[in-house]
């Protein structure tokens, strides 16, 4: 199984502590800045968000939308992003871009959950992102099963934190994941649903331990006569067994979202809005940008005003 590793825009910039937003999203640069110092991301916030009961800090980045402090009675849908090292600054030029010619995506509070201080990516996720201690053979050495602590500490920390110090509606969560961060998503709708109001699962990793996901939704389904969530689910057409370098070896991720659509859908919940979309030439590493656009207009789409124009 590949791990999840697109470099883009990762290293190009980093978040800064306490910024305020700028409306066009240029570099931060102090004055007595000297030539080659590390690109800001201007407008962006890091906070530390402990988990008491591992000991374990973790770091939450905060982007606020443009209209944030002109509009100040105003409560916003927010975003929560797993894995936010890497998808947190896509998402947010992503969100910016595509309202240049109008507002196409509503205008949203991003959050992106980050790794635990001290671990190295594949640490943190392998051990928070995963349902059970059962992990791939070829990753055996590592620690996983660790995502019902993961979810608890989301619950009672992180939404919490946000929440108090930030205009965001508790009624509007989102969460994003990709790759282990899907697999956690659906852990958290088949568990704890009424946590987030919609739920983006992009290259959900359902063959996690001979799908137990599969097991977590039976589960719920044999006590539940409803699911109240917005569902949409990405996976690329590389994401199936085949010989290209590209291919994702022996395990047909594209078959395992349909079947999990298929599911869904047989049990006729009232309350539940699911639907995926199978991206062309794109694979496990490659995916999410797409991906995280066709997320965002799926689940946050807002009315586009007319006769507006950009560059």
């Amino acid at each position: 199984m590949r791990a999840l590793g697109l470099a883009i825009l990762l290293l190009a910039a980093t978040v800064a502590p306490g910024c305020s937003d700028r409306a066009d999203a240029r570099s931060l640069r102090k004055s007595d800045t000297t030539e080659g110092a590390p690109y800001v991301l201007a407008g962006t916030q890091v906070w530390t968000v402990p988990d008491p009961v591992s000991g374990r800090d973790y770091e939450v980045f905060v982007s606020l939308p443009a209209s944030y402090e002109a509009e100040p009675q105003r409560r916003y849908p927010v975003l929560y992003v797993t894995d936010a090292d890497y998808a947190f600054p896509i998402l947010r030029q992503i969100a910016r871009r595509v309202n240049l010619n109008g507002p196409v995506i509503e205008e949203f509070i991003l959050v992106g959950l980050s790794y635990s201080r001290g671990d190295t990516g594949g640490v943190s996720r392998n051990r928070d992102y995963t349902p059970t201690p059962n992990g791939p053979r070829n990753a055996s050495a590592a620690v996983h099963g660790g995502g019902a602590a993961y979810q608890t500490y989301l619950k009672t920390e992180a939404i919490p934190f946000i929440e108090s110090r930030f205009r965001a509606n508790p009624d509007r969560r989102i969460l994003l994941g990709h790759s282990y961060g899907g697999l956690l998503g659906a852990q958290i709708l088949f568990t704890d649903p009424g946590l987030f109001q919609a739920y983006v699962l992009g290259s959900p990793s359902f063959w996690f331990d001979r799908r137990h996901i599969m097991t977590l939704e039976a589960e719920y389904a044999r006590t539940h006569r409803d699911l109240p969530a917005d569902v949409f689910m990405y996976i690329g057409s590389y994401e199936v067994p085949g010989a290209s370098p590209r291919n994702t070896g022996s395990t047909d991720m594209v078959a395992d979202v349909q079947t999990m659509e298929r599911v869904l859908k047989s049990r006729g919940y009232p309350g539940l809005r699911v639907r995926s979309t199978i991206l062309d030439e794109e694979d496990h590493l490659t995916v999410a940008p797409v991906g995280f656009t066709r997320a965002l207009l799926a689940v946050l789409p807002a009315q586009r005003q007319e006769g507006v124009t950009g560059g």
